[in-house]
């Protein structure tokens, strides 16, 4: 199958039945509940597809998501601590995207084995306990380099954004 008809056939509601409501309030609650013991803000976005002009242009999911965390601004956090984890249901791919001092800190493999969390049961059909077991690997290693004492305020919406 073609990426071009993987984009055409996946639609909003492909994202839906594998993203429903519960879901995406337990996800939400892992976000809170580990920006509680970090300094980081997390923000997680999942898209059903891209459009057709940007699969025929060759747009990665790594292009798309670095484009979202610049439309949505997690470049721009205080301390400069804005993590994205993007997910792109056509296809099957999982991207984390982070602002310069999280960069800094946590080496590029601690996130492919996060983003391994999940696709490796994505294709089991398993989006809520990987996606959830991801995020708590995610909280570990924020906790682990920024942790929070002082109780900061949060800087970007915990909400899971679905596109």
């Amino acid at each position: 199958m073609t990426r071009l008809y993987r984009h055409f056939i996946t639609t909003s509601r492909t994202a839906r039945k594998a993203f429903p409501a519960i879901t995406l309030m337990e996800i939400q609650a892992k976000i809170a509940e580990g920006e509680r013991t970090h300094r980081a803000e997390a923000r997680m976005i999942v898209e059903s597809s891209l459009n057709l002009r940007a699969v025929l242009n060759g747009v990665t999911s790594r292009q798309r998501a670095h484009e979202l965390f610049s439309h949505y601004r997690m470049w721009d956090t205080e301390e400069n601590i804005g993590v994205l984890l993007y997910v792109n249901i056509a296809d099957h791919k999982v991207e984390i995207i982070t602002d310069r001092a999280v960069g800094r800190a946590i080496p590029s493999a601690e996130w492919q084995a996060v983003c391994q969390t999940m696709t490796r049961e994505f294709a089991n059909g398993t989006f809520h306990d990987s996606t959830l077991a991801a995020l708590e690997k995610l909280n570990s290693l924020l906790t682990d380099h920024f942790p929070d004492a002082d109780g900061k305020r949060n800087e970007l919406s915990d909400r899971p954004l679905m596109l």
